[in-house]
């Protein structure tokens, strides 16, 4: 068996790591200089969002032999919408970074590697499909797979960030939902430490928001961020993302080739997390290969947890500020405080199972009401017919 794997990310990363804890070395190409984009973004693995794993970092390593540590633990977690603010405490998840930090995940993933990579690769997927008889492919977005598969696109997205300086607490962070600063979208603050953290605004390219300038829509987010935080702060470094697709491959497997991470579809649209998704198809491609499981089979719940995110995303979209300001009051009750940290629920399961009804009833009566305006505003009609 000669295996590669096109992508040193995280899925990438995963995958050699349980590889290699199987007797096999694979080759990983990778055509950045060094692990981790160029850019530092903070992220965060919050229980909530992966449930029934409810502690990321102990479940990789006693289930997976994969260690990784925190930045810190997330004590709080703020809400603003465009007139409320409600803060959930409690044990809340973890604050993490990616990209170029030393403490990144990819930073760590690629300390527990013992295989060579080829840095500066220009090698192609037909190229590597000569030479090895099994191909991962982890090249970290969904480029390349749609060009090999059916990849369903359900959105993309376009992505502006920022590392700033200032004064934070470095276990809490905080999340913006409002259309005027991100439209059908949201906003992040998620600290490094005590004087560094990072600043990202996310929103869906759909029609009515591709016309809409990137730089006014940051320009707002970033006064927001330093009126609501009561201090200005300092842009060191910066990163722009356009038409980000996010979707799902309707194969995870091709042959002897492998879709993982964000080829196979690892971003949870709700709110663009996906770290836990990322490695654990890895995980499961290694799995497969060592003859520990089928990966079709493996990431079924992985599916399933898109699925479920995807119709939390379309409900949010169709909330306008003062339903967000409504959503946002409620996550001041002991109520929201109880199930965000009872470990035994899973909100964002039962959600999805009560929303679906009504988000298919609004899809299809907004394709109706399309059909009707076309039906009473006929198209012109073509004068070379």
């Amino acid at each position: 068996m000669n295996v590669a794997i096109m992508g040193a990310g995280l899925s990438g990363l995963a995958c050699a790591i349980t590889l290699e804890k199987h007797g096999i070395t694979p080759t990983i190409f990778e055509n950045r200089n060094q692990v981790g984009d160029r850019f530092i973004n903070g992220e965060a693995l919050i229980p909530i969002l992966d449930r029934p794993i409810n502690d990321s970092y102990s479940f990789l390593a006693e289930k997976y032999g994969i260690f990784l540590q925190p930045l810190s633990n997330i004590k709080n977690l703020t809400f603003y919408s465009e007139n409320k603010v409600a803060t959930l405490s409690g044990y809340l998840g973890f604050l993490n970074s990616r990209g170029r930090h030393s403490q990144s995940i990819e930073n760590q993933l690629f300390k527990q590697v013992k295989t060579n990579i080829i840095f500066n690769s220009n090698v192609t997927y037909e190229q590597i499909l000569q030479d090895f008889t099994h191909v991962i492919l982890a090249t970290g977005d969904a480029a390349y797979a749609s060009k090999i598969q059916n990849f369903k696109v359900d959105l993309t997205v376009t992505l502006k960030g920022a590392t700033v300086e200032g004064k934070f607490d470095r276990f809490s962070t905080a999340i913006w939902l409002d259309n005027n600063l991100s439209p059908k979208g949201y906003g992040y603050l998620m600290p490094f430490s005590e004087r560094e953290a990072s600043i990202t605004i996310g929103y869906p390219d759909y029609p009515e928001n591709q016309s809409k300038d990137i730089n006014a829509i940051w320009g707002n987010f970033y006064d927001r961020v330093c009126a609501n935080l009561n201090q200005n702060l300092k842009v060191t470094d910066n990163f722009e993302i356009t038409r980000y697709i996010i979707g799902q491959c309707q194969y995870p497997r091709l042959g002897n080739t492998f879709f993982v991470g964000n080829c196979f579809g690892a971003i949870m649209p709700a709110f663009g997390f996906g770290q836990l998704p990322a490695m654990l198809t890895g995980i499961y491609a290694a799995f497969d290969l060592v003859g520990k499981g089928n990966y079709a089979e493996l990431v079924k719940h992985l599916q399933e947890s898109y699925n479920n995110s995807l119709v939390i995303r379309r409900f949010m979209e169709q909330l306008d500020n003062r339903k967000l300001d409504l959503l946002v009051s409620l996550f001041n009750t002991k109520l929201a405080n109880y199930i965000f940290n009872n470990q035994k629920i899973n909100p964002f399961k039962t959600a999805s199972y009560l929303l679906k009804p009504e988000v298919k009833i609004r899809a299809a009566l907004n394709k109706n009401s399309r059909m009707v305006r076309k039906r009473i505003i006929p198209p012109p009609s073509n004068p070379y017919s």
